[in-house]
C-alpha cells in the first residue's frame, strides 16, 4: 500500500502519516514488510499442524529442539505451548506424501521428541499470510 493509499486511510495527510510510520519503523512497532505468496501457485498447498511431545523439557533439551526446528524449512510455524504437548507447528510441503517423509526423516528425529501427533488441514478458512 503507497503511503498515499495509507494516509487517506486513516485520514491524515501525506507528511504526518509518512512521519509516523517513520516512527513506528524506528521505534521498532513495525518490524519489515513482506510479500504475500500464493502458495497454491507455488505448489505448496498442502498444511499441516503438529503435536509434538517431547521426552525432556529442561533448558538444554528445549534449546537442542528449537535448533533443530530452525533447519527445516517446511516448519513455516512452531510454538512452544502450555497444555498436553509442549510444541505446535505448523508444517507446508507439496503434498501428503512429502510430509510424510518430512515428519518421519525430519521431525520424529529432532531431539528429544518422543511422540507426534497431526492434523491435516482440508481448507483454509482464514490466513493472515
Amino acid at each position: 500500500m503507497s503511503v498515499t493509499d495509507l494516509a487517506a486511510q486513516v485520514g491524515l495527510s501525506k507528511t504526518p502519516c509518512q512521519m509516523r510510520l517513520k516512527r513506528l519503523i524506528d521505534d521498532g512497532v513495525i518490524k519489515g514488510f513482506r510479500a504475500v505468496l500464493d502458495m497454491a501457485q507455488l505448489g505448496l498447498d498442502h498444511i499441516a499442524f503438529t503435536e509434538v511431545k517431547l521426552s525432556d523439557t529442561r533448558e538444554q533439551a528445549l534449546a537442542e529442539f528449537n535448533q533443530g526446528v530452525m533447519a527445516i524449512p517446511e516448519i513455516e510455524e512452531c510454538h512452544m505451548i502450555a497444555g498436553s504437548f509442549d510444541y505446535l507447528m505448523k508444517v507446508r510441503t507439496v503434498d501428503i506424501r512429502r510430509f510424510r517423509l518430512v515428519l518421519g526423516e525430519k521431525i520424529s528425529t529432532l531431539p528429544h521428541v518422543s511422540n507426534t501427533s497431526t492434523f491435516v488441514v482440508m481448507e483454509s478458512i482464514k490466513d493472515h499470510s
